[in-house]
């Protein structure tokens, strides 16, 4: 068989983690191998060569295969804007927003996408390794599932169940999942592995020996707790601050807004050694700062009015007038306008919001979403930078006569006259070393140290899938696979 399904006992056990360790471990040995998530809820996305937008996950699972991100890999995707109600994206394009219950009964449809794209990578790559969503054991899903066991029934594939033992409760998560899958699922799982582990492993032994004794399930694997291991997150904050670890460092806050989304934006500021970073959260004092960046957002007109109930406003105009910087990223530059348009009702009922006045645009949603990599130069400091582009929304105005980037036949973004406030469209934009110094001295920052984001990811790539190598079943993962 040449494709293993991972799936978790709970959301964020280790899936998309194992996955893209697998991924390298397996490129690293010369293997073609290639992810696949059927389907994905979350707000951290990246736009794939062929123009499509995938879970940030999958993209990252397959820089670790050594190959370009595509949408089928991400064949759903779910974009939530609401508590109840999502964006649904398939094959790498939004076809209309649903609420959960009539998403539950559109799955059949989904399925046939699904099963698309899988058998298509099947015929490009020698091993397809699949994540799992949540977990196979929420029992009020199971119906028309296509994101776990019903995945796995429709191509008959292994299974490989992740339990976190950092959280604890790893035994009964195993075997407590396991008990709830039908008979069928319950054979086609030969592999648990415990994710996270710290300690002495001789005081686990006994407790993994009852375990497979118990469910006749092979442990296959106990993954150490590696410190500082950071990789992009699927959607959950890893951690919502970071502190510098130099002298004279720069303070930057963002608003942890409700329906924030990519926040792997950040990324790069929480892993630099001159930046304190912090996610301010709901009626928490918001700190003084020296930057504030306003991140991008699935729901704007409800971000932003959530924005003004927590004195962000306020905050904001005091920070400016006492010189601080304010930057807007996506939804977060659409805020920074005049107006916000919703003419069509695509993210909330809301058709018109007053933005915080501070750069002179307008925006005006629209139902084709502008999805792109990009590559060009900074308005400040000339500094060349890459990114991409998802948001749906065209804005005008006297302000984008003042662009933060500059692109070969057209321009991105605003800077105001004084040059304290900057929005753009680009996501990504801290990736690029020379950018991310360039933007970090217009902070305030004197002199910003050179920091390749892209070289440390792939370090610690490379220290996930060696640490995978030492402590997994490497013979029982081939014979597994059919290798």
């Amino acid at each position: 068989m040449n494709t293993l399904m991972i799936q978790g006992t709970t959301s964020d056990a280790g899936k998309s983690t194992m996955v893209a360790g697998l991924c390298r471990l397996l490129n690293q040995k010369n293997i073609s191998v290639a992810p696949f998530k059927p389907q994905n809820m979350a707000l951290n996305s990246a736009v794939t060569e062929n123009g499509g937008e995938i879970g940030r996950a999958q993209a990252l699972q397959a820089l670790a295969a050594g190959i370009k991100p595509h949408t089928d890999m991400n064949p759903v995707l779910l974009k939530p804007n609401s508590d109840t109600g999502a964006q649904i994206i398939i094959q790498g394009h939004a076809i209309e927003n649903m609420a959960a219950d009539q998403y539950h009964q559109y799955k059949k449809i989904a399925q046939q996408a699904v099963l698309e794209s899988y058998h298509r990578l099947k015929k490009q790559y020698d091993i397809i390794l699949v994540e799992g969503a949540g977990s196979p054991a929420e029992i009020n899903l199971r119906e028309n599932d296509i994101a776990n066991m019903g995945f796995a029934e429709a191509v008959d594939c292994p299974v490989w169940i992740v339990a976190d033992i950092d959280r604890g409760g790893v035994f009964a998560h195993l075997t407590g999942t396991l008990a709830l899958l039908s008979k069928s699922e319950q054979e086609r799982v030969n592999g648990f592995i415990i994710n996270r582990f710290r300690g002495d492993y001789s005081l686990l032994k006994p407790g993994i020996d009852w375990l497979e004794n118990y469910s006749s399930v092979k442990t296959v694997g106990t993954i150490p707790y590696l410190h500082g291991l950071h990789l992009e997150a699927e959607d959950a904050l890893s951690q919502n601050q970071s502190m510098a670890s130099e002298n004279n460092a720069i303070n930057i806050i963002v608003p942890l807004l409700p329906h924030i989304s990519n926040h792997t934006d950040f990324d790069p500021l929480l892993l630099h050694p001159q930046v304190n970073l912090t996610f301010v959260s709901h009626e928490q004092k918001i700190p003084a700062a020296d930057l504030i960046i306003l991140p991008g957002s699935k729901n704007v007109a409800f971000d932003l009015e959530w924005l003004k109930s927590q004195h962000w406003d306020q905050v904001i105009a005091k920070h400016l007038r006492y010189g601080g910087k304010v930057m807007g990223i996506c939804g977060g530059f659409q805020m920074l306008g005049k107006e916000i348009l919703d003419p069509m009702q695509l993210e909330s009922s809301t058709t018109q919001s007053k933005g915080l006045g501070l750069l002179d645009i307008s925006t005006t949603l629209q139902a084709k979403k502008q999805l792109r990599n990009v590559s060009g130069t900074l308005s400040i400091g000339n500094a060349p930078v890459f990114g991409y582009e998802i948001h749906t929304g065209i804005s005008t105005g006297e302000g984008l006569k003042r662009p933060a980037i500059f692109f070969e036949h057209t321009n991105d973004g605003a800077i105001s006259k004084d040059q304290q406030i900057m929005g753009t469209y680009l996501h990504g934009l801290f990736e690029t070393d020379l950018a991310c110094q360039s933007l970090l001295q217009w902070s305030g920052l004197k002199q910003a140290k050179h920091i390749n984001y892209h070289d440390q990811r792939e370090k610690n790539i490379d220290r996930l899938a060696a640490s995978m190598e030492k402590h997994l079943n490497m013979n029982w993962l081939f014979k597994t696979l059919g290798l």
